[in-house]
């Protein structure tokens, strides 16, 4: 009679989150995932004032920045996987709670240790909300298509919350001091508490089997080492200094040590098989290299609009906007286009949209080719967010519904790791291609070639510093040979976008429809109705 008793409020659980509120949860969970993703660039042009105000050193400085997406990163299987057996909906609103409450600490902070641990703790929070969003989403759209839906949705938001972060703390900057960045997140985290409560379903895997607290913190520690080494290779640190090599070593070796101790455990953590069905092992590298090509190429973009063709910040900004909203508007269509061709052709084409728009970029020089510029960014957005979307739903509906946490943290971790690895990989390119150009460049003594040869910021301060004819000679030669650093780039990032399309090829040809947690839809009617009622 229990079981019955259990099974039926089970079933409650499940037609609730499959009725009729389930857009409405869409909307709570996209508001959940536009803090994360605005939180996780606003601080980017706050740091000038925070660097004013604070007073930090070098290292805290960059910690400052880069604290809150390697905590994320590092958490997100852990509190995934938590989620699975304490309940998602839980996790997600202590994420709330957190996330508000570090967001008043980072505001008031008056120095920089301070705000560190601040930043430590929004990524903690954004660690908690990001998977439980994906694995609520999961559970609430049982349907293949709506949830198709509601993914191009969910993603739309997190391409306007990256457009929207520098935007909105430019613009309280101007008005405010720096902390108010982080005091937006309050009053819309008091709201998102109560609500959350309210009409959020709660939900969570089959919970057979203890909690493997080794295995997370084993997780956890693997990746914040992998991270850390990754994010130090992206900002030029050598792959053999002590700092670079023993953090990706131990990490490495950790995360090697999760895998075998998971494939003993008769209840795992994260089940390993899932990666030996092709649509979710596929869709998962398909994500890593579509982060990989983009976020190195954003950083190059922004560099070369600023310092190549002089744009300011904000300008730089608004040039960057037509590829947020072509991502947008490829998430919104992404449901009728996976519907029309399927999940094989949807990724493939989007790989190689964007590695055409890639490629039409190579185009750019000295000149402000604007045109070329916006029908290039449109199509990169349109193709990437093709691409991302058609990917993450193969992922999620691949994985079971138990394991829907997991799955979750495993995309977005996926993503943040695509998105170092790609700050590291095409950083050294574009250094490689860039420096040899600043060698001998005629009455630049060699000293001042090589300090000029890290970057075209230094190369312009260097050549600011000789001044006369041979400063204008190395802000000339820089200028040329940062333009041809970003040429054999963006063809080292369209081979990869290429390689991904190959790598697409794996994935079902068509999109089938899954039946949902709730089998028989009379009893599902009846459920709905009663909650209505």
């Amino acid at each position: 009679m229990s079981g019955t008793t259990t099974a039926g409020a089970a079933l409650r659980r499940r037609a609730a989150g499959a009725g009729a509120n389930r857009w409405v949860v869409l909307v709570v969970l996209c508001v959940s995932l536009l803090l994360v993703a605005v939180d996780a660039t606003v601080l980017h042009v706050a740091v000038p004032a925070v660097t004013e105000d604070l007073r930090p050193g070098g290292i805290e400085l960059l910690w400052i920045v880069d604290v809150y997406p390697l905590v994320c990163a590092s958490l997100l299987i852990l509190f995934g996987t938590l989620g699975d057996r304490v309940g998602r909906r839980r996790i997600l609103l202590l994420g709330y709670a957190l996330f508000g409450v570090a967001s008043a600490m980072a505001a008031l902070a008056d120095n920089a240790q301070v705000l560190i641990a601040a930043r430590a703790l929004l990524g903690v929070g954004g660690a908690m909300i990001m998977p439980a969003t994906l694995s609520i989403l999961r559970q609430v759209f049982p349907d293949r298509r709506e949830r198709a839906l509601a993914i191009g949705i969910w993603s739309a938001v997190a391409a306007v919350g990256a457009a929207v972060g520098p935007l909105l703390g430019g613009f309280l900057l101007e008005h405010f001091w720096w902390g108010s960045v982080f005091l937006v997140n309050i009053p819309l985290m008091l709201v998102s508490l109560p609500v959350g409560r309210l009409l959020l379903p709660e939900s969570k895997g089959d919970g057979t089997g203890p909690w493997d607290v080794v295995g997370a913190l084993m997780a956890a520690a693997g990746l914040f080492g992998v991270v850390l080494g990754v994010k130090r290779l992206g900002g030029g640190e050598p792959v053999w200094s002590m700092f670079t090599l023993l953090p990706l070593v131990l990490g490495v070796a950790l995360l090697a040590g999760f895998v075998r101790r998971q494939r003993r455990r008769a209840q795992p953590l994260v089940d390993l098989k899932m990666f030996a069905r092709p649509a979710f092992s596929t869709s998962v590298g398909c994500i890593v290299l579509a982060m990989l090509a983009l976020v190195g190429l954003e950083l190059i973009a922004a560099q070369y609009l600023q310092l190549v063709l002089g744009l300011s910040p904000l300008e730089t900004g608004l040039r960057l906007l037509p590829l947020t909203f072509a991502a947008m508007a490829a998430g919104l269509a992404g449901a009728r286009m996976l519907r029309r061709f399927g999940p094989r052709r949807m990724v493939c084409a989007g790989f190689c949209l964007t590695a055409f728009a890639v490629l039409l970029l190579t185009a750019m020089g000295r000149t402000d080719e604007c045109a070329l510029m916006l029908a290039s960014f449109v199509l990169l957005g349109f193709g990437l967010e093709t691409t991302l979307f058609g990917a993450y739903e193969s992922m999620l509906s691949e994985a079971p519904p138990e394991q829907a946490g997991g799955a979750a943290a495993i995309g977005e971790t996926s993503y943040q790791l695509g998105a170092g690895i790609g700050i590291a990989l095409l950083g050294s390119v574009m250094n490689a291609a860039y420096a040899p150009g600043l060698s001998r460049v005629p009455g630049v003594p060699e000293s001042a070639s090589s300090s000029a040869g890290h970057s075209l910021g230094e190369a312009y301060e260097v050549a600011a510093q000789l001044g006369g004819t041979a400063g204008a000679a190395l802000r000339h030669a820089a200028r040329d040979a940062f333009v041809h650093g970003l040429h054999v780039t963006l063809l080292v990032s369209a081979g990869l976008l290429l390689l991904g399309a190959v790598i697409a090829l794996r994935l079902p040809r068509a999109m089938q429809c899954e039946a949902g947690p709730v089998e028989v839809p009379a009893q599902r009617d009846a459920e709905e109705s009663r909650v209505s009622v």
